[in-house]
């Protein structure tokens, strides 16, 4: 059930959420946190909100969405809820606030009110973010921060800014797309012979910031020279070598899907690696609430990676 309230406020909204919990029965009870999504109003409001009810199903919340209107306009709230069907296992609040009202002190002022009592606050940020996310009035309200440099416009300069400003509660859905990645080289590492890795070669896209990333995860697990080069095709990461004396661990991802995994005295594995989708990603980070030490010291390694300038063939 889809409900409009148009030029409306907060307190008309709180007062239909208590009707449509009194009229549908217990509606808010079992919501684990609140998921705040900050973006601006148009056609990338349907796919952030079908990300969260898909998240949803697996961490039943309340999803509030700040859309920022024109800001020449007259200061109005237009708000929706989404209950039932039209909001997976959550419910979902619109705000569309014009004028004064698109504002990040005024978006913040609206959110409060509308807030879980008790439950953790996770803001998210679907496409462009806020230099510093800490910092920015919605992100003071939250426990976590959540933002996708690969989905900016810019995305090489979003990343800069995520490694320039990271706050403990910072994360970013290009490093979640690397779980994987990490999963298998670490399982890889565990099998016989155990020798040292002595380098790391990480190949992807010229501009991907999760394979700068993965590079920087290395450089800080591993402590060896790492270097990050373009690919000659794929989409995103498509190789990662390890070196030892025995022998290379590849990773080896040509097509976006299917990987293939060698390492010495083990026959080649074909692994499904198809690059994640932002529900996927999401729900992966609404699993924990506290600080991701690993992200942070990843960012910090990439300084210490080293730029290849001739595309590594995959």
């Amino acid at each position: 059930m889809i409900v409009d309230l148009p030029s409306s406020t907060t307190s008309v909204v709180n007062k239909k959420l208590v009707e449509l919990r009194e009229r549908g029965g217990v509606l808010a009870l079992g919501r684990v946190l609140t998921l705040v999504v900050v973006t601006d109003d148009g056609a990338a409001i349907e796919s952030a909100i079908e990300a969260a009810n898909t998240a949803s199903r697996e961490h039943p919340c309340r999803v509030i969405v700040l859309a920022r209107g024109q800001r020449k306009a007259a200061a109005r709230l237009d708000a929706q809820i989404r209950v039932g069907g039209d909001a997976g296992a959550s419910e979902v609040i619109v705000l569309r606030g014009y004028g004064a009202l698109a504002g990040g002190e005024a978006g913040a002022g609206m959110v409060t009110p509308l807030l879980l009592p008790d439950a953790p606050v996770v803001a998210w940020w679907p496409e462009e973010a806020p230099a510093v996310p800490a910092e920015d009035p919605i992100g003071q309200l939250a426990q976590r921060r959540i933002t996708d440099a690969l989905s900016s416009k810019n995305p090489l300069r979003s990343f800069e800014q995520r490694r320039a400003h990271h706050v403990a509660g910072d994360t970013d859905l290009t490093w979640t797309r690397l779980t994987q990645w990490r999963a298998l080289l670490a399982a890889a590492l565990d099998f016989p012979p155990h020798d040292e890795v002595t380098g790391a070669l990480v190949a992807g896209e010229q501009v991907s910031p999760s394979t700068d990333l993965l590079a920087g995860w290395l450089v800080t697990r591993l402590g060896v020279k790492v270097k990050r080069s373009p690919a000659s095709r794929g989409q995103g990461m498509s190789l990662v070598r390890l070196t030892r004396s025995s022998g290379a661990i590849e990773l080896i991802r040509p097509d976006g899907k299917t990987a293939t995994l060698s390492q010495p005295g083990q026959p080649d594995r074909m692994i499904a690696l198809a690059r994640r989708g932002v529900p996927d990603c999401l729900a992966e980070e609404l699993r924990r609430l506290d600080p991701d030490d690993t992200y942070g010291e990843a960012l910090a390694g990439v300084e210490n990676i080293s730029r290849g300038r001739t595309a590594v063939q995959v």
